[in-house]
């Protein structure tokens, strides 16, 4: 369990801290003062808003370097597809099909329920114009209708370095993803080199998202007395049906969708297969990490599964990375929710676009506790919702991150389980080191 120092809180607890802190300063300031004090005017203009943006800004800075090695390793990481044939390709097609499955209920539950919809107008437009300054919005002047031509055309980037540049997140991830397969069809040893150039630069980048992450619990108080002294109590009327809809759609994906593709895809009993895979979904709830709970997956898929071990390593360890059906419909469901927070209207092209960013998104989300949290806050300035509305789920984050990471490590399970069918176990070896398991930890 992460925390911030030795014998220190769990850096989840500290977050709910910082996040009832600054609901209940804001909400104290809405009741008692109003939002338009002056005293209470400079606080939010001169210390509480410039806390929680550098905290944005920093998320911000590294997302860049975070998607694109993220996305290029684990494309790399599929170097086996040559070996592995039709299991490669079925693991990568059925990444992108139940990704975008999941994506497409959440944005049908988020645009059903509107959870976000009731606030104030002018409340929502006066933080919609504080946070409009400096968003690259790649999307703003999409046009009402969808034109494919220049959509899929806009999706390679003349210049990558350029669309890196102006926030032009969609073009880089594709780019990254053509870099990685060029990685893997240009197997040798000069490209190992490379690959574990941009391995060392994952490595990095998440060592300083794991730090900004510390900066968390200050950003959110800070965040969430900005907001709570403008909306009020809407704010937790938001937010509770908000959680309902995100785990609502969660949950029809994991009853729904899973028990379906495990039926019709592998041919196998969803009981059978839910009551093998009980104990890496609870240390998934419990730990909110896919990569923290892949030895377990991949023991039960070994023991109680009977999966071939060669297929089921690949697939679970690929997926650990590039199989986050659950982040990408975590993601779908609060940008829209943010935005319908903030009165924005989005256009079934703007709606296409998140849900690609997701889909791609979860291949490039680090599989540890809030993870996603930097792709969420590049998408938001995308589609041009204020930056500070992160403040807004941050403080509920980890139950859901608790609840996505159950449904990522599933869908992992799921996956391989289909891929499996088919495959032929490889013969045991006396010697063969079972501590492969161990040696994931």
């Amino acid at each position: 369990m992460t925390k911030t120092k030795k014998g220190g809180l769990p850096l989840h607890w500290l977050m709910l801290i910082g996040f009832v802190v600054g609901l209940a300063g804001g909400l104290a300031v809405n009741m008692l003062v109003g939002p338009e004090t002056p005293w209470v005017v400079w606080v939010t203009s001169n210390i509480t808003g410039p806390a929680g943006q550098i905290f944005l800004r920093l998320l911000f800075m590294l997302v860049i370097p975070l998607l694109f090695s993220a996305l290029v390793v684990g494309v790399a990481e599929m170097g086996d597809l040559k070996s592995l044939g039709r299991a490669g390709i079925k693991t990568l097609l059925l990444t992108i099909v139940v990704s975008s499955i999941a994506v497409v209920i959440g944005l049908v539950m988020v645009n059903l329920f509107r959870p976000g919809d009731g606030v104030d107008p002018a409340l929502a437009q006066q933080l919609l114009a504080q946070g409009a300054e400096g968003a690259g919005n790649i999307v703003e002047n999409a046009p009402e209708s969808v034109q494919l031509g220049q959509f899929f055309l806009d999706l390679i980037p003349s210049n990558v370095f350029t669309a890196a540049a102006d926030n032009q997140i969609l073009p880089v991830m594709v780019f990254a993803l053509m870099f990685g397969i060029g990685l893997v069809m240009a197997k040798s040893p000069n490209t190992d080199k490379l690959q574990t150039v941009i391995e060392g630069i994952l490595e990095v980048t998440m060592t300083l998202i794991n730090l900004v992450i510390k900066l968390a619990p200050y950003a959110i108080a800070c965040l969430m007395f900005n907001l709570a002294a403008l909306f009020g109590w809407d704010l937790l009327v938001r937010l509770a049906a908000y959680v309902g809809v995100a785990v609502g759609a969660m949950a029809i994906h994991m009853f729904i969708v899973y028990p379906a593709v495990v039926w019709f895809g592998a041919g196998m009993s969803p009981v059978k297969f839910f009551r093998g895979i009980r104990e890496p979904m609870v240390v998934a709830f419990s730990t909110a990490s896919s990569n923290a709970t892949l030895p377990v997956a991949l023991r039960a898929a070994d023991e109680q599964l009977g999966l071939p071990r060669k297929i089921a390593r690949f697939v679970l360890t690929v997926g650990a990375t590039a199989n986050q059906n659950g982040t990408a419909l975590f993601e779908g469901v609060t940008v829209l929710f943010l935005a319908q927070f903030f009165g924005i209207d989005l256009t079934i092209t703007q709606q296409l676009v998140v849900m690609l960013v997701c889909i791609l998104g979860g291949i490039g989300t680090a599989g540890v506790p809030a993870g996603s949290l930097p792709v969420v806050a590049m998408i938001l300035v995308m589609v041009g919702v204020p930056a500070e509305g992160i403040g807004l789920i941050l403080g509920v984050d980890r139950f859901l991150d608790m609840c996505r990471t159950t449904l990522n490590v599933t869908g992992d399970l799921v996956l391989a389980t289909v891929v499996s069918r088919g495959e032929v176990e490889d013969p045991v070896v006396e010697d063969d080191p079972r501590p492969t398991v161990a040696a994931v930890a």
